[in-house]
């Protein structure tokens, strides 16, 4: 072996140690795990299918199909999946093109991006307060009632059918600030001479936001709606923290499923089945983020 082979051996050497011990090495153990009860974290009897079959047959809280709509954790994280990924995206781009477009650029840009600066523990508890079923303390309900005097206060998160919408509002509300700055940064590099050319052409500011802006930012947008989807696969914090996964198990999602099973339930086992999961429902995303990157590289 050469000497630059050596020299590049030992650059990558460190990185390779902590990859396959932080990354590699974990990921085979869940799913030695997730094969066996698990207790103790330890291989200590193996059960086959039966975690992954518990999950798909017996366990209403992950998926239930017996009523409609159909309920448990991947129907829900299902519908934070549509509606999470759209809001943080559309609501992100609409904002960048506004802001874009207004001399208080810099002072809206960094409102609108506040919330990813304060840590997720601190804003769920903050959501908790705003969905308070007191109107002395909930500014909902403090609004609604002061509002319709007659109308009693509504319990946000204590309801199954709006307890859903209700985390995914808070969560839009975090993460709205990242995607306006990315898709912000994307549309600050577009080349002016084009959207002057459109001008020019007669395109009127909506055609051209549709006919141009939008053609032009789609790889941008494909990766910011590729990182949403990932959150909300391992999405945890929000659940755990305003709701812990209730009403009556109404608001778990997967994220959430994988904690509550292993670390509450005592059945690491059951929990490392639904990692297993997970992990199956974000590789295609992560592939399609590296080629993505790498096709851009190609580009360059």
């Amino acid at each position: 072996m050469s000497r630059n082979n050596l020299l590049g051996w030992a650059f990558v050497f460190p990185a390779v140690i902590l990859i396959t011990a932080f990354l590699i090495y974990p990921t085979i153990r869940t799913i030695q795990l997730s094969f066996d009860t698990g207790l103790g974290f330890t291989t200590s009897e193996y059960v086959g299918l039966e975690n992954y079959s518990n999950l798909f047959t017996r366990d209403r809280f992950f998926f239930d199909i017996d009523q409609f709509p159909p309920r448990g954790a991947v129907f829900n994280t299902i519908i934070w999946l549509g509606l999470f990924t759209a809001g943080t995206v559309g609501i992100g781009l609409v904002v960048a093109v506004l802001a874009n477009a207004v001399r208080y650029e810099v002072l809206i840009k960094t409102i609108i991006f506040i919330p990813m600066a304060i840590s997720f523990t601190a804003a769920g508890i903050i959501w908790r307060f705003v969905y308070s079923p007191d109107e002395k303390t909930g500014i909902l309900n403090a609004i609604l009632v002061g509002l319709i005097p007659s109308t009693d206060p509504i319990p946000w998160l204590g309801r199954i059918d709006i307890v859903n919408v209700a985390l995914i509002i808070a969560g839009i509300w975090i993460w709205t600030g990242f995607c306006m700055v990315i898709l912000s940064a994307a549309l600050k590099g577009l080349p002016q001479e084009v959207m002057e050319a459109a001008h020019v052409d007669g395109a009127n500011s909506w055609q051209t936001f549709w006919r141009i802006t939008i053609p032009m930012l789609l790889p941008t947008i494909s990766v910011i709606t590729t990182t949403m989807i990932i959150n909300v696969l391992k999405a945890f914090d929000i659940v755990y923290i305003m709701t812990a996964g209730g009403p009556r198990g109404a608001s778990r999602i997967i994220g959430f499923t994988m904690y509550w099973e292993t670390f509450q339930n005592g059945k690491p086992g059951y929990g490392a089945a639904v990692a297993v999961i997970m992990l199956l429902l974000m590789l295609p995303f992560v592939i399609i983020n590296i080629r993505r990157y790498r096709s851009g590289e190609q580009g360059t």
